[in-house]
């Protein structure tokens, strides 16, 4: 388990994958495709449930200490490494989605300050809604009031909270500033759900790892070329 230290930041990434359509019940199904006009409408309906914590789940949740370079991947995998894996600071553990959310909020809440890309609008409500669905409570707020900054959203700090129109993708804001995208490497979020039917469980936890290293960076750099503080 990733240990505190004196470093009180951390960056958060996590994956979902969506239910299989075919197991939802009938009401459900009417409802999701309720709006659904044309073959592409009820494809994306089908193949969008990730996207959601009523119809999808979480299969790793990454951590990452921006100071000391040490974090840690819990990842869903039936097969439950005997000894978990460590690389460059990274330490990989296998559990079930209740395993690795009770393994996160033990870790989460020792953190002053959480750092994420669109965390306000997905990682953030989606871990605490599939915690709520085991049952597990919360050991700290995770949805602060927007302009709190123990929640570090770079999608709203980037785009100055809406006032951007065009919010654009970690890949985007990576390629503007000079960072290495984690899409560059032939993995997108689009195929977790494939990986995941595939039994890659570590290949979607080391995918996360590069979304961890992004995010990381461009927090740095707007922390450095962006914010602007307040005159003491």
């Amino acid at each position: 388990m990733l240990k505190p230290s004196m470093s009180r930041k951390l960056v958060v990434d996590i994956e979902t994958v969506g239910k299989d359509f075919d197991s939802l019940d009938e009401i459900s199904k009417e409802y999701l495709l309720k709006f659904a006009e044309s073959e592409e409408d009820i494809k994306a309906a089908r193949e969008g449930l990730g996207f959601s914590p009523l119809t999808g789940e979480i299969v790793a949740i990454g951590m990452l200490n921006p100071d000391t370079g040490n974090g840690a991947v819990y990842f869903q995998s039936p097969e439950v490494l005997q000894e978990p894996l460590k690389e460059d600071g990274i330490e990989y553990i296998a559990d079930t989605e209740a395993g690795i959310l009770k393994r996160f909020w033990e870790t989460v809440k020792h953190y002053d300050q959480i750092i994420t890309f669109n965390g306000r609008g997905f990682d953030a409500p989606f871990i605490m809604l599939r915690s709520a669905v085991h049952r597990i409570k919360p050991s700290k707020e995770l949805m602060p009031n927007r302009y709190n900054l123990s929640h570090v959203d770079l999608l709203d700090q980037l785009t100055f909270y809406g006032s951007v129109r065009r919010k654009f993708s970690l890949h985007m804001w990576c390629r503007a500033f000079g960072i290495k995208s984690p899409k560059e490497e032939g993995v997108t979020g689009y195929q977790v759900n494939d990986l995941f039917k595939q039994q890659q469980y570590l290949a979607i936890a080391k995918y996360c790892v590069g979304d961890l290293y992004a995010t990381k960076e461009l927090f740095e750099y707007w922390n450095e070329f962006v914010r602007v503080l307040p005159n003491p």
